[in-house]
């Protein structure tokens, strides 16, 4: 005779109580490609499974943020999973590392550095909260995602937002991909207007300037270079909104590069930065999934 295996009411609440989680990841997960967008020039919006086809023809895909919106960082999230999921090769750019980190970066995908032996490579590299950026870094990590370092040494930017390029010697601009870096008016406006909403206290602007000059141009040339070490790959750059704006480090790939790239900037609903955008600006305006409410009652 078999027997009948009788079920408590609490193993029934643990059954359904898993479910639920069952299905509420199951909806995050696809969730990615339901992300909006509106595509500047036309001003359509769409989800962003419907935008997959022409993003894809592009070989590198910016995707801007206000580095403390964690749902700026879901969006940039969304549009890796959903790259991904649709079996294009990417690999996944970020401002927030340096170049010299990039073997711990390849540790830490390879699944050869613990959460916490990376955590604190990532502080040593960037100032932000980590759980900001975890959802990149841990879905980099199960996939098997590259990561690659874009910034230069702190300290050089460091130096050049205090004393200008000029501050450093020879050896310091032998360490960079570049031998120049001169700001012009059209420049300093438009960083004027992209980090606006910053404060640098006693910062010199010029000097600002020039190191954001440096950060555009070094990420430039690290993108460009791993592009033509992984021909098949495109690279997704995870950077600050005022870096991924068309005038930013997009510029820079322009006038050493023909490769297609297109530029996502999130939806920003308040701030100095708020202002419409144009196609000089951005390709795309992504919507997170945390903000399609907000931005839906306001359109």
């Amino acid at each position: 005779m078999e027997a009948v295996m009788k079920i408590r009411p609490k193993q029934v609440f643990f059954i359904l109580v898993l479910l639920a989680a069952t299905a509420v990841l199951t909806a995050c997960s696809g969730s990615a490609a339901d992300t909006r967008i509106t595509d500047v020039e036309s001003g359509r919006e769409m989800r962003l499974s419907e935008a997959l086809g022409e993003l894809k023809r592009n070989r590198i895909i910016f995707v801007g943020e206000i580095h403390d919106n964690p749902t700026h960082h879901q969006g940039q999230l969304d549009v890796i999973r959903a790259l991904h999921e649709s079996g294009t090769p990417v690999a996944v750019g970020m401002e927030m590392f340096r170049k010299e980190s990039q073997d711990s970066l390849d540790r830490w995908v390879a699944g050869e550095m613990t959460s916490g032996n990376f955590r604190k490579v990532y502080d040593d590299n960037w100032n932000f909260p980590w759980h900001l950026y975890a959802g990149i870094f841990e879905y980099a990590r199960e996939e098997g995602i590259p990561l690659v370092g874009l910034n230069v040494s702190k300290g050089i930017t460091r130096q050049v937002a205090r004393g200008g390029f000029q501050s450093l010697d020879a050896a310091q601009r032998a360490s960079l991909p570049l031998v120049t870096c001169h700001v012009d008016d059209r420049y300093m406006a438009y960083i004027k207007e992209s980090f606006g909403m910053h404060g640098h206290g006693q910062l010199d602007f010029t000097y600002f300037c020039e190191a954001q000059l440096l950060w555009d141009k070094a990420m430039a040339v690290h993108a460009l270079a791993y592009l033509y070490e992984h021909p098949d790959v495109v690279l997704i750059i995870v950077t600050g909104r005022g870096h991924a704006q068309k005038m930013g480090i997009p510029a820079h790939i322009r006038k050493r590069s023909a490769l297609p790239h297109a530029v996502l900037l999130p939806r920003m609903a308040e701030g100095l930065i708020s202002g419409p955008l144009g196609s000089e600006d951005a390709d795309y305006v992504f919507h997170p999934n945390g903000d399609n409410r907000r931005a839906a009652s306001s359109d």
